[in-house]
């Protein structure tokens, strides 16, 4: 079968169903870490969403994302879900956002971003990295901004089989957006800012699977993406005693848009185990 027709594409996903004045949690929202967890790509999605909305209510269109921090501090279910938004502060070149999602009454994750005005560049010469992601090849991977399984690069080449990657070479990942909410199309920010979970993903994974849990993400965009396509690649990964420090790039089709970094704790005992899995149990998951 030619390798253009194995994208497996996920049809009619979404992580919540918007219900009154909350939002459902959907199976495509269910976390690999325990069964009726949410996962972090859904949380900090519907966390950037209610930023977003924030800035556009305040008016501020010409402000681009340039910053998202989520922190994960309490496990997130599959509970009916709050998101709110608040400007803290405001000016002629920036916006500053504090956002929250809480269940059952509880704050359960946050946000902070920073929205700013584009300006003219400077002209002088700065050092910059050579060495940058490539995204998958269109035989592979063709253009699409359809919801679809994430593929993988390591010491293997791209394929969407999850055990193929259980090794301990450098993981790219190549993500499409998922919509955060039935009925509405996920922007290019509310992509990168749910997808930069996977950082740890693509850092803390090894030949013992996943073995840290993150618990928080930070994005730095120099640009919004140009489109639902989101990649990141492995630059750096320090631990110590069980904490962890992962670094990743932030790509899309059009090259380098920024840097994702995630703090995790050591979860050996808990591990998300790919290493005899053929990938196919997470089909269903782009948030995997």
């Amino acid at each position: 079968m030619p390798a253009r027709r194995r994208v497996r594409r996920v049809m009619g996903a979404a992580f919540f169903r918007r219900t009154g004045d909350h939002y459902e949690p959907l199976h495509l929202a269910e976390s690999m870490w325990g069964r009726g967890q949410l996962h972090g790509v859904a949380v900090g999605g519907l966390l950037a969403r209610a930023v977003e909305e924030a800035v556009a209510e305040a008016g501020r269109a010409e402000l681009v994302p340039a910053r998202f921090h989520v922190d994960l501090f309490r496990p997130a279910t599959m509970l009916p879900t709050y998101a709110s938004a608040t400007i803290v502060r405001t000016s002629r070149r920036l916006a500053l956002v504090d956002a929250q999602v809480v269940q059952d009454g509880s704050p359960v994750a946050r946000a902070t971003a920073s929205f700013l005005l584009p300006t003219e560049a400077p002209t002088g010469k700065v050092w910059s990295g050579a060495d940058r992601a490539t995204v998958p090849p269109p035989s592979v991977v063709p253009e699409s901004d359809e919801p679809r399984v994430p593929y993988f690069a390591s010491r293997n080449g791209w394929s969407d089989n999850f055990g193929e990657h259980q090794n301990d070479g450098r993981h790219t990942v190549w993500h499409t957006g998922v919509p955060m909410v039935v009925g509405e199309r996920p922007t290019p920010f509310q992509a990168v800012a749910s997808i930069g979970d996977t950082a740890s993903m693509v850092t803390n994974w090894g030949t013992g699977g996943v073995e840290y849990i993150n618990t928080d993400y930070s994005l730095a965009l120099s640009r919004p993406p140009a489109g639902l396509e989101i990649g990141l690649r492995a630059v750096d990964h320090v631990a110590h005693d069980g904490i962890a420090v992962g670094t990743a790039e932030v790509f899309d089709r059009s090259g380098t848009i920024g840097s994702a970094t995630v703090t995790a704790l050591g979860n050996a005992r808990r591990a998300v185990d790919f290493g005899h899995d053929s990938g196919e149990s997470h089909a269903g998951n782009p948030g995997a």
